[in-house]
């Protein structure tokens, strides 16, 4: 079983970047797709990016192409989340989250059966 941890989260101003960091300890991150989910006051989870075991494919909610990177380090045991070009939307609890589907990458968050504590990232505008 994995443990993850998320940080990097914050308060910065619209057009301003962060840089989400989630560490898995317990197993190595290499055997589980990784995704990044948030959640806003009042709605749903939803759904943001996903990385493949390897690295090689990525997969985006629409809203954030073109503004956020998934990437991994799985030798540092930890995957990142690039956000750059930040609007007050973005605001929410980031979450990542370890799958074991034998897929390249999942937007389904039934997939993801490991969950880390959130992080928060508020945007002002």
């Amino acid at each position: 079983q994995v443990q993850l941890v998320e940080s990097g989260g914050g308060s910065v101003q619209a057009g301003e970047s962060l840089r989400l960091s989630c560490a898995a300890s317990g197993r190595s991150l290499s055997s589980y797709v990784m995704g990044w989910f948030r959640q806003a006051p009042g709605k749903e989870r939803e759904f943001v990016a996903s990385v493949s075991r390897t690295g090689a494919r990525t997969s985006y909610t629409d809203s954030v192409k073109g503004r956020f990177t998934s990437s991994r380090d799985n030798a540092g045991n930890t995957v990142y989340l690039q956000m750059n070009s930040l609007k007050a939307e973005d605001t929410a609890v980031y979450y990542c989250a370890a799958s074991m589907r034998p897929v390249y990458v999942t937007q389904l968050k039934q997939d993801y059966a490991y969950w880390g504590q959130g992080t928060q990232v508020t945007v002002s505008s």
